[in-house]
């Protein structure tokens, strides 16, 4: 799934108007805050904490309004813990995401 950075953009443009450095401090908190729960989700082993942390990423997606990641983010709260699937696509998702600086 391809990063998508219209609306993200546009949202961090809102937030810092100007003001690049702002504008970087936000994308890498959005970037450190998305790592920090794709962790906690690949370590979760019970329903609840898998929940929790899927749960996180799609606030965390609502925040910055980026549509593909919410929709990752139901998907993991609808699959079982550890599922490869939906941590492949997340981590993919990071990965589109630290691909494309200009954003």
């Amino acid at each position: 799934m391809a990063f998508e950075n219209g609306a993200f953009s546009a949202t961090l443009a809102a937030a810092a108007g100007d003001d690049a450095a702002l504008h970087a401090e936000l994308r890498l908190a959005f970037r450190e805050s998305l790592e920090q729960q794709l962790d906690l989700l690949r370590r979760a082993r019970c329903d609840g904490n898998w929940v929790v942390a899927a749960q996180r990423i799609k606030g965390l997606a609502a925040s910055f309004h980026v549509e593909p990641l919410m929709l990752l983010a139901d998907e993991a709260i609808e699959a079982a813990p550890g599922d490869p699937v939906v941590l492949r696509q997340i981590d993919t998702f990071l990965t589109d995401f630290d691909a494309d600086p200009a954003i």
